[in-house]
C-alpha cells in the first residue's frame, strides 16, 4: 500500500498568507498614531504628560505579554480563528475609550488593555504562518515585509486620526476607528493558514537534509529560557524597542517648532515611513550578514540618531531626515528578533516563543515612556532631553552585547540548539 502524497498548496499560497498578515498588521498599528491621539487628548481634556503616556504604555505592556497566550492559541489553534479574536478586541477597547470619554481609567481600560490584547493577537497571528511558507533564507525579508504593515501604519493612520480628531474630536473618532478595525482584521484573518503537513518551504523534497537542518534546531519555551542567549536578546530588544517606542510616542512633540502645531503630524508619517522600509531593508540584509552584525549597526545608528534629536529642533528638513532614519532603526528590530528566534529555536514552537521574546517590546515601551513622562513632569525645561540622553546611552549598551552574545555562542560546550548555531548570527 502506498503512502498517500501530501496535498500540494498554490504557489501563490504564501504570497496570499503575507498579503493578508501584512494587511492586519497595517490595521493594527493604530498603537503608533498615539502621539497624534495624545496631543487631542491633551487640548481637548487637559491631561497632563504622566496621564496621556499611560493608555500608551500600558497598551504596548498588555500588547507584549498578551502574544505570549496568543502565540500559544495560535500554534495550537492556527493563525485565522486568534487573529479574528485579535480584530474583535480592537474595535471593542476602541469602542469603549469612546463611549466612556474623559476618563483616564476608561481610556487604560479600552485602548490600553482591550485594544492593547487584541493587538497582540492579530500580531501574534501574523509573522508565524508567512515565515512558515518560504525557506530559511527568506525569513529576515518576509518577516520585515509582515512586520513592515504594523510600522507603515501611521502613514494611514495619522493623517487619517488627525482629520476626524478635527471633525468629530477624540470620542467619536475613537469609536469610527473601532468599527473600521472589526471589519479589517476580522476580514483579513480569513486569509491566514499554515502550510499543510509535509511542506517544505523551497520545493525540497519532504525528509531532506533542509527538513532535518530546521527539525534539529526545534527547542521548547523550557529549553530556550535557560538558554544565555535568550536573555541577551531579550535585553538587546528591551533596550531597543523602549526607545523607538517613546520616541514615537512624542514624535509630534518635536515637529512642532519646526513644523508648526497643525502639521506636526506628517513628523509621525515619515517616522512611519522609516520604520516600514527599516524593517524590510534590516530583515533582507540580516539574510546577508547575520542578524547581530545587523543589529550592531542599528544600535549604533540609533544612538547617533537619539543624540541628534537633542539638538535639532527647528531645521524641519534635517529634523524629518534624522527622524526618518530613527524609525528606520527602531523598524529593525521588528524583523531581527523575529527571524533570530526562528533561527535559534525552530518553527514547532515559534509562536509561543517568540511571544516570550516580544515582552521585551512591552516591558522597554512601558518603562522608557513611564521616565520619558516623569522626567518632562517632573523638569519641564530639561526632562524630554534627559531623557534622550538615557536612550543613547541604553543604544550603546545594546550595540556592545551583540559582542558578548557572539562570545556566548562560541563559548566551549555551548548547546547549537540552545545558541542558533549554524543559522546567519
Amino acid at each position: 500500500m502506498t503512502a498517500t502524497a501530501p496535498p500540494v498548496p498554490s504557489p501563490h499560497a504564501g504570497r496570499t498568507v503575507t498579503l493578508a498578515a501584512t494587511g492586519i498588521n497595517l490595521a493594527l498599528g493604530i498603537l503608533y498614531t498615539w502621539s497624534v491621539l495624545k496631543a487631542a487628548i491633551a487640548k481637548e481634556w487637559g491631561w497632563n504628560a504622566s496621564e496621556t503616556a499611560l493608555p500608551y504604555s500600558v497598551a504596548c505592556l498588555v500588547f507584549a505579554f498578551s502574544t505570549v497566550l496568543a502565540g500559544r492559541l495560535q500554534d495550537r489553534m492556527g493563525p485565522r480563528r486568534i487573529a479574528t479574536a485579535g480584530g474583535i478586541l480592537v474595535g471593542a477597547g476602541c469602542l469603549l475609550a469612546g463611549f466612556l470619554g474623559n476618563s483616564v481609567i476608561g481610556f487604560v481600560a479600552g485602548f490600553g488593555v482591550l485594544a492593547g490584547t487584541g493587538i497582540g493577537f492579530g500580531y501574534a497571528s501574523a509573522t508565524p504562518p508567512a515565515v512558515k511558507w518560504f525557506p530559511p533564507h527568506r525569513t529576515g525579508l518576509v518577516a520585515g515585509v509582515v512586520v513592515a504593515g504594523f510600522g507603515l501604519a501611521s502613514v494611514l493612520w495619522a493623517p487619517l486620526a488627525t482629520a476626524l480628531l478635527g471633525g468629530f474630536g477624540t470620542a467619536k473618532t475613537m469609536i469610527i476607528l473601532g468599527v473600521v478595525f472589526v471589519a479589517a482584521v476580522v476580514v483579513l484573518a480569513q486569509f491566514l493558514r499554515n502550510p499543510p503537513a509535509g511542506y517544505v518551504p523551497g520545493g525540497a523534497a519532504p525528509g531532506g537534509a533542509a527538513k532535518r537542518k530546521v527539525a534539529a534546531r526545534d527547542c521548547g519555551p523550557k529549553e530556550m529560557l535557560r538558554a544565555p542567549r535568550f536573555w541577551l536578546l531579550w535585553t538587546m530588544f528591551f533596550f531597543g524597542a523602549g526607545v523607538g517606542l517613546m520616541l514615537i510616542g512624542t514624535a509630534t512633540k518635536f515637529g512642532k517648532t519646526a513644523l508648526g502645531e497643525a502639521n506636526a503630524f506628517w513628523l509621525v508619517v515619515v517616522l512611519a515611513v522609516g520604520n516600514a522600509g527599516g524593517r524590510v531593508l534590516a530583515g533582507s540584509l540580516s539574510d546577508r550578514i547575520g542578524r547581530l552584525w545587523t543589529l550592531f549597526a542599528a544600535f549604533t545608528c540609533q544612538a547617533l540618531m537619539v543624540l541628534a534629536l537633542v539638538f535639532i529642533t527647528d531645521e524641519a528638513l534635517v529634523l524629518m531626515g534624522v527622524v526618518l532614519v530613527a524609525g528606520a532603526n527602531y523598524g529593525a528590530n521588528l524583523s531581527l528578533f523575529p527571524a533570530a528566534a526562528k533561527d535559534s529555536w525552530g518553527l514547532r514552537n515559534f509562536g509561543l516563543n517568540y511571544g516570550l521574546l516580544f515582552t521585551a517590546w512591552g516591558l522597554g515601551g512601558f518603562a522608557l515612556s513611564q521616565v520619558n513622562g516623569l522626567l518632562t513632569d517632573a523638569f519641564p525645561e530639561s526632562g524630554h532631553r534627559l531623557s534622550l540622553y538615557l536612550a543613547a546611552g541604553l543604544l550603546v549598551l545594546g550595540a556592545a552585547l551583540t559582542f558578548v552574545s557572539r562570545a556566548v555562542d562560541r563559548r566551549p560546550g555551548a548547546d547549537p540548539v540552545a545558541t542558533g548555531d549554524g543559522p546567519p548570527h
